[in-house]
């Protein structure tokens, strides 16, 4: 990243990252506060919903990337969900050495509770706020993902465009 000759743009409010980031805890606690009664932590909740979106048979090296946290976190959390019989670890099917995650039965039927969940905190934190304003802040914000993994040169690993 070259810094010579930048032309620096000063925003009307420059507390607008530190924003981003209370509004991202706010939503996460939101999330926990309601799941709590299933038993869901932050890190057990996180990993079940991320892995919904990847699609089952995703890697556990995959997930820890996405969930940008290290394996040995990764593995604590899934040996819990395993424990509760919510996933299971599968061989991938070329390669021994790499595990992949697939919800099992009880899972699959803890994942509707919890869509469920995260449904209803989604619905209450977007109250009084319009569809078009909700679709001009998911494409300012995939904007601003995009230019940071470009200048941190990373692929674009928030998912859908």
């Amino acid at each position: 990243m070259s810094h010579v000759n930048q032309v620096y743009r000063k925003l009307d409010n420059p507390a607008l990252g530190w924003l981003l980031g209370r509004v991202f805890r706010l939503w996460r606690s939101a999330i926990t506060e309601t799941v709590k009664p299933m038993g869901m932590t932050e890190a057990r909740w996180s990993v079940m919903m991320n892995l919904k979106n990847m699609g089952e048979g995703a890697s556990q090296h995959a997930l820890a990337t996405e969930l940008g946290i290290e394996m040995p976190s990764l593995n604590r959390t899934v040996n819990q969900l395993e424990k509760l019989n919510l996933i299971e670890r599968r061989a991938h099917p070329s390669d021994g050495r790499c595990k992949c995650l697939w919800f099992t039965n009880e899972g699959n039927t803890c994942m509707q509770m919890l869509s469920g969940g995260v449904d209803l905190v989604r619905t209450e934190l977007t109250n009084g706020i319009s569809d078009k304003e909700l679709d001009t802040v998911y494409s300012v914000l995939k904007r601003i993902e995009h230019n940071a993994c470009t200048m941190l040169h990373k692929k674009n690993e928030g998912g859908k465009q």
